[in-house]
């Protein structure tokens, strides 16, 4: 017995020893392979010594201007890893940026914020043209609004190069420049067939760009677009992207886009170029958000499957399913045509609009051959069918497709009208009461959640400060306290102007979300001494209620306005709103102007309202400065209605969308139940019209009363525009006038039921 206890305490001692000596070893190495490094010179100390195991952590603070190049070799069980000593803690600005090459590197806990990298990349899969990455992976990564100031100055927030790499578990949000947020680059071999994964990422808002070039990610370019890339992208949720039409851009081959949420995100995957991608278990989510589409449909062997796609408004390029022409014989940068394209066993459900052969014309003339459109659900509550066709679909086959009943379907075969009803499953999608064998999305889809998405650690927030979302402060009438006040607010506040005069002689300039509200409508009166009032710069917007405003204390000079944005760059988006005000007098000299876009503004939106506008000697709304013919344009929605306009001598609106590009969905104007006086009749004005609308796409004028006006000029452009000229009555005006400038024969506009005399 004694011995059996011996042994076992000699055991148990020996135990103890060997523990806390290798413990003691462990606790060494620990320390010799981790770095706490706290300045850019330290690190570049550690770095040129670091090998397979060790780690390097940031010192937590703001790292200023710090271009970081992370290089070395690990190994699969022993990375070399680049971390924050607290994730979220470590704050890269100013000019900082990241490249990264070699073998097995690990990146995790940083954000990049408050400036723009000073290359083309913010992280960047290679340190130059030669040292790539390879098996290497950034984690838990924040890129948040950091873009470069110039709005058109192009750059990738993330260049992915090399094989094997990983992206995953970051939070990007807020590109406001030129240039894709995410971009998998082929450039030479050794970044084809990468096999790359993209996953669990948050991509927030990416605010409308106004321009090509806004894609949130691309894969590929069209000059390496037959290569394949075999990169997966799946779990990702793609909140509200909206740069432009393109969400997803495949340019590549042997792609798998699966399991990804697409929120209320204007524009499409898009199957731009390369073949044999697959596109499966992806739900889209528009809620009736205007321009809001699902997928879009080019080139050979392509498998889109068991997608769920709900809400969706987008039309032409971007619907909520699109089956392109191609042209013959493409060169390797155009539309090759769809074959042997297999969409099988998606939903969906209150889709608008099914584009099938879209984009016929003379150039694309390929319609899709050898096709398949089988086993899908598709249902719509207003029983209209959502199929457009624009050339020959013989060359698709439908076969075992279920519908509601549906008005006017141009699918004559292949689809079986049926009376079905719909409830809410509990992975938050619509399945049909009654089994359908097969068709629709499977049972098993589990949408990606947003807070599956991105580091834990990174709060998701608005991208934009709502209107009246702050304080609300009273301000005494006097042009001083209400100057003080606009300084003293915070974004989002509003200021209540007491009854009296408000005579401001400072250009009031605004950085910041702003409501000026009369408590008493009509019973503030607002006049101004400089040659303008309000100047919006980034990171402003403004709303208007209830005011008076005169500009006959303004200065003499010619060009006056009442509103202008920063003459030039500004790269934050902007709203601007007006109702129930009285704005006169802005006549102290000619082309005294209401509201002046400078170059590179660009208005979200712009919503007039309920005012009454009269003896003004230029323009209401000038938004005409992208003159350069490169699809760019300084406003997205122009909303105007139930206004007054009398003795204008400039243009009411005066809108510009030049070039032949297709990526995006605007300009919009919205012009109904106004009042139009002698409007556009002044010797100054140019375009000797009330309205001049070049390459506007979408145009709704309904319900106006015209008298003693210019005319109505619209000058078709780019894409499909859709224009509307509909009962409006027109007294001693000029009739509408349409004219395609790019398409021969008539016009498209709908124009009907005005009354002309």
């Amino acid at each position: 017995m004694r011995k059996i206890k011996a042994s076992i305490f000699f055991s148990s001692f020996t135990l103890l020893v060997l523990t806390a000596l290798v413990g003691c070893k462990a606790t060494e190495e620990s320390s010799v392979n981790k770095h706490l490094v706290d300045s850019p010179q330290a690190y570049n100390d550690v770095i040129k010594n670091a090998k397979a195991g060790d780690t390097i952590v940031l010192a937590n603070g703001t790292w200023n201007d710090f271009e970081i190049v992370f290089t070395g070799k690990g190994t699969k069980l022993k990375p070399i890893t680049l971390t924050a000593e607290t994730k979220g803690k470590v704050i890269l600005s100013g000019n900082s940026n990241l490249r990264l090459a070699g073998e097995y590197l690990v990146v995790s806990g940083l954000v990049f914020k408050d400036g723009f990298t000073p290359s083309s990349e913010v992280i960047s899969f290679r340190r130059n043209k030669e040292d790539l990455a390879f098996h290497s992976r950034v984690t838990e990564v924040v890129i948040d609004n950091y873009s470069n100031p110039d709005r058109f100055e192009s750059d990738y927030w993330v260049g992915i190069y090399g094989k094997y790499n990983r992206f995953d578990h970051n939070h990007l949000v807020g590109k406001r420049n030129k240039g894709v947020t995410v971009a998998v680059r082929l450039t030479t071999e050794d970044s084809q067939e990468n096999h790359h994964r993209i996953d669990h990422n948050y991509f927030g808002p990416r605010p409308m760009f106004g321009s090509n070039g806004g894609e949130t990610l691309r894969i590929g370019t069209s000059h390496h677009s037959l290569t394949n890339s075999f990169t997966v992208v799946e779990n990702n949720y793609f909140d509200r992207c909206n740069g432009e039409v393109e969400i997803v851009s495949v340019k590549s081959g042997k792609n798998r886009i699966a399991n990804n949420t697409f929120f209320e995100s204007r524009g499409t995957l898009t199957l731009r170029h390369g073949n044999g991608n697959v596109i499966e278990n992806n739900v889209f989510f528009g809620n009736g958000v205007d321009h809001t589409g699902g997928i879009r449909v080019i080139n050979r062997d392509q498998v889109i499957r068991n997608n769920y796609l709900e809400g969706l408004t987008g039309y032409r390029f971007g619907s909520g399913l699109t089956v392109m022409n191609g042209v013959p014989n493409s060169p390797i940068n155009r539309y090759h045509q769809v074959a042997n394209a297999t969409i099988e066993g998606n939903t969906l459900i209150n889709v608008e609009h099914v584009h099938l052969a879209a984009g016929s014309d003379a150039e694309r003339s390929a319609a899709p051959i050898d096709s398949r459109v089988s086993n899908n659900l598709i249902f719509n509550e207003n029983n209209q069918a959502p199929f457009s066709v624009f050339d020959d679909i013989s060359g698709i086959e439908f076969s075992g497709n279920v519908s509601n009943k549906l008005n006017k379907n141009k699918i004559k075969s292949g689809i079986s009208e049926q009376n079905l009803e719909l409830i809410r499953a509990e992975n938050g999608l619509l399945y049909p009461t009654k089994s359908l064998n097969n068709v629709g999305i499977t049972r098993d889809i589990q949408p990606i959640q947003k807070n599956q998405t991105g580091p834990s650690w990174y709060n998701k927030t608005e991208p934009e400060v709502a209107f009246a979302s702050g304080k609300t402060t009273v301000v005494s009438a006097s042009g001083n306290a209400l100057y003080q006040a606009i300084e003293a607010a915070q974004s989002g506040d509003v200021l209540v102007l007491e009854d009296g005069t408000y005579s401001i002689e400072k250009i009031i300039k605004l950085s910041k979300t702003l409501s000026i509200k009369a408590k008493n409508k009509h019973k503030v009166f607002i006049d101004f001494g400089r040659s303008t009032l309000f100047e919006i710069n980034n990171g402003g917007s403004l709303s208007i209620d209830g005011v008076l405003v005169s500009g006959s204390n303004s200065a003499d000079y010619s060009g006056n306005t009442f509103v202008r944005t920063a003459k030039w760059g500004m790269y934050k988006n902007y709203r601007f709103a007006m109702k129930n005000s009285v704005i006169k007098d802005l006549n102290v000299n000619h082309s005294f102007h209401f509201f002046n876009s400078g170059s590179r503004a660009f208005a979200q939106s712009i919503d007039i309202a309920n005012n009454v506008f009269e003896n003004i000697t230029g323009d209401i709304f000038r938004l005409n400065k992208e003159m350069d013919d490169l699809g760019i344009y300084n406003a997205e929605y122009v909303n105007i209605t139930n206004n007054t306009f009398t003795n204008v001598e400039g243009t009411l609106v005066n809108l510009y969308r030049g070039g032949s590009d297709e990526s995006t969905f605007g300009p919009h104007l919205l012009l109904e139940n106004n009042v139009v006086n002698n409007v556009g009749n002044g010797k100054r004005n140019k375009t000797k019209s009330a309205l001049m609308l070049h390459g506007v796409q979408v145009t709704n004028i309904h319900r106006n009363t015209f008298t003693d006006s210019a005319l109505i000029n619209v000058e078709h452009t780019v894409g499909e525009p859709v224009t509307s000229i509909t009962n409006n009555k027109l007294s001693k005006s000029s009739k509408p006038k349409v004219v395609e400038l790019r398409v021969d024969g008539p016009h498209t506009a709908e124009i009907k039921n005005n009354n002309i005399r």
